[in-house]
């Protein structure tokens, strides 16, 4: 693996969906998600890479998807995966389900992305505007699903011109399968994958 460092300073971690719906038994769509998030260690991995970069100086990001009651932000006659998240009414805003998990709730100085209705991390939203309002360059990406949400994100994170960093022991698929894959096949396009203990290794106060 490639070393590199990194100006926390100029350095965000983006917490993509770290929600109950995902994260926690009982969860509309944690079933889905479980055996691979117990395989990769991801909330356990997520909430250090958290802890360590918020200490070291990194901006902090929460990005949540939210829903009206009866979500009719989505089309009558959806189809894909926001199908499935309108038939089953999940991350019903104001609801259990579409709260931040335990472990991984924001703090004091950290960001809360707002108008996240959609796939990508970007679109509909003020994420853009947070990063640049913050000066930055760098931003490492952790998540759900890895092959949905994180990789839609992080395409568009590389487009903007951001350098992006995938923590692939920090992003949670349907399948272990099919999040292997998105690391072999995909993410290397459009941004530089790593790990949490590389990831943290490389923040550094010049």
């Amino acid at each position: 693996m490639t070393e590199f460092t990194l100006d926390p300073s100029k350095t965000a971690c983006v917490f993509i969906e770290f929600q109950n719906e995902f994260t926690t038994e009982g969860g509309k769509l944690h079933g889905a998600v479980k055996d691979c998030i117990e395989a990769t260690g991801t909330v356990e991995n997520a909430a250090k890479v958290m802890k360590s970069a918020r200490e070291a100086g990194c901006t902090i990001i929460h990005c949540p998807i939210m829903f009206e009651k009866g979500h009719n932000e989505i089309s009558k006659t959806p189809y894909g995966i926001l199908a499935g998240v309108k038939e089953g009414e999940a991350f019903t805003n104001n609801e259990w389900g579409s709260e931040i998990c335990d472990g991984l709730k924001p703090e004091d100085g950290d960001l809360v992305v707002k108008g996240k209705s959609g796939l990508c991390g970007f679109h509909s939203t003020n994420l853009d505007f947070l990063l640049r309002q913050n000066n930055i360059e760098n931003v490492a990406l952790a998540g759900f699903l890895t092959n949905c949400c994180v990789e839609s994100t992080m395409r568009s994170a590389y487009e903007r011109g951001y350098r992006v960093y995938t923590l692939k022991d920090c992003c949670g698929a349907t399948s272990v399968a099919g999040q292997q894959a998105a690391y072999e096949y995909t993410f290397g396009l459009f941004s530089i994958p790593t790990e949490s203990g590389e990831f943290l290794k490389s923040l550094t106060k010049d």
